[in-house]
């Protein structure tokens, strides 16, 4: 059922190669929406959830040039920004270009 999903849909997990990281809030909207995007596109992201974890919002600031907001979203290891960052990506049809990426 789910793969006749991703085709009405027109999406294609088993062809994004990509690495997909994303650091959140739980009940953050923006993470929230931003997460929506990418599995309407049908893209697998490691999700990686700091409520209240100092420690790990420290190390996801040093990833994201010292940007302490949630969300923060890495392909390929390549820092893409927050929510806004990847619907802007989007809206300019670069996004999916980055996933068809390899991380390798």
């Amino acid at each position: 059922m789910l793969n006749f999903l991703d085709s009405l849909l027109g999406r294609h997990p088993e062809k994004i190669k990509a690495k997909v990281e994303i650091y959140t809030w739980q009940t953050c909207p923006f993470c929230i929406r931003a997460k929506f995007l990418l599995w309407w596109k049908g893209v697998n992201f490691t999700e990686y959830k700091i409520d209240g974890d100092e420690v790990a919002r420290e190390k996801m600031a040093q990833r994201a040039k010292g940007k302490r907001t949630v969300p923060q979203i890495f392909i390929n290891d390549q820092h893409i920004g927050g929510c806004d960052d990847i619907y802007r990506l989007n809206d300019e049809a670069k996004l999916d270009s980055l996933f068809f990426q390899s991380s390798i």
